[in-house]
């Protein structure tokens, strides 16, 4: 029987008849909006990538222009915002362990600053090293005498002992000592923490087996009752510089100098109200943080109207302008290993607490 087929008429004979041919029907494809819903997240994440860099440049730049130095960020406070004439508020916030920090930095800061004619200086501080307290002291008074600039003191919640020690930067200046009605001020005296956990040590049966190279080498340890010799060495430490503390009060309260049984009364540890220590000659006024400014301008020859306050704030970072996340000080979260090692050498503290300080004042303080 004859195939009548196309495809079997063209096809040679002794060879199979050709497939028949198929048409294929594309469908829409499932991934089509997929695909471009993709490629639209991928085009929105560059842009958002380039405005990020383009942001941190900018950033950089403007930051370079108005801080060069990368120091603190000048911030206006009160007064006349249009003067070029300027008081600076200096702020001590916080435990004093070292001396080189935020505040050391806003002194510098005001030293290369021209415009600046006087210094409050806002101090909120329990205290903190002997080193410490001095070394930020040294640097006020320096900063005074190089400059000429008159420093008047504005206490906050408290200001004790090295904070006090730090105020005496004023110097012999009459009517430079503001204090708030609930300040707490004073606490003149020096205090080497020291604990005994020998006894709880015992009850674990975990003794001291250090190997030292003298019997004074360990002196100060708490795994172990304190000898009547390392009392009296540590004691003298304490002595020393308690005297040199004393010293500095005059130095800032010249009246002491004549009347050595009123800084006696005075310097005893004792933490005073600010009514109590303008009675005994610590203080010169009560008043707040604008009684102060109004005071330095005085002193330094300018009407209020003539003069612009600013305060200084921790360099901005991108993340913190971003996030408002900038912190005030660079305090770390948890205290490292060396931080600690720190903590375990006996030391003295011109502090008023019963424990040493385990934050330091790095934008405050």
């Amino acid at each position: 029987m004859a195939n009548d087929s196309p495809d079997s008429a063209s096809t040679p004979p002794g060879f199979p008849s050709a497939a028949p041919p198929q048409i294929i029907i594309q469908q829409p494809s499932q991934q089509g909006l997929f695909g471009r819903l993709v490629k639209w997240l991928l085009a929105v994440m560059a842009l958002m990538v380039a405005f990020f860099v383009a942001t941190i440049f900018l950033f950089g730049v403007v930051a370079a222009v108005v801080n060069p130095d990368d120091g603190p960020r000048e911030k206006y406070h009160s007064l006349a915002e249009q003067a070029t004439k300027k008081i600076a508020i200096i702020e001590v916030d916080g435990a004093i362990l070292e001396g080189d920090g935020f505040v050391k930095k806003q002194i510098d800061r005001v030293r290369k600053d021209d415009d600046v004619v006087a210094v409050v200086l806002r101090i909120d501080s329990p205290g903190g090293t002997v080193t410490g307290s001095h070394y930020l002291y040294h640097h006020l008074r320096k900063l005074a005498e190089e400059r000429k600039l008159p420093i008047v003191v504005s206490m906050g919640s408290v200001c004790a002992s090295g904070g006090y020690y730090i105020a005496m930067a004023v110097g012999d200046q009459p009517d430079a000592i503001f204090a708030e009605p609930t300040t707490w001020t004073g606490s003149i005296g020096v205090v080497i923490p020291h604990y005994d956990l020998s006894g709880l040590l015992g009850a674990w049966n975990v003794k001291d087996d250090s190997i030292a190279s003298g019997p004074l080498k360990l002196m100060g340890s708490p795994t172990r009752p304190m000898t009547d010799e390392e009392r009296q060495v540590l004691q003298a430490l304490v002595d020393e510089s308690f005297a040199g503390f004393k010293e500095i009060v005059i130095s800032g309260r010249p009246k002491f100098g004549d009347d050595p049984p009123a800084l006696d009364a005075a310097a005893t540890g004792q933490i005073f109200t600010a009514k109590q220590a303008l009675e005994r000659g610590l203080i010169d006024k009560l008043g707040f943080v604008e009684d102060a400014i109004k005071r330095a301008a005085e002193l330094s020859g300018h009407g209020t109207d003539e003069l612009r306050c600013v305060k200084y704030a921790v360099p901005a970072t991108l993340m913190g302008e971003l996030f408002g996340s900038q912190a005030t000080a660079a305090r770390p979260a948890v205290l490292d290993l060396a931080t600690w090692l720190d903590l375990t050498a006996p030391r003295a503290y011109y502090l008023w607490t019963w424990l040493p300080a385990i934050l330091s004042n790095t934008p405050s303080q």
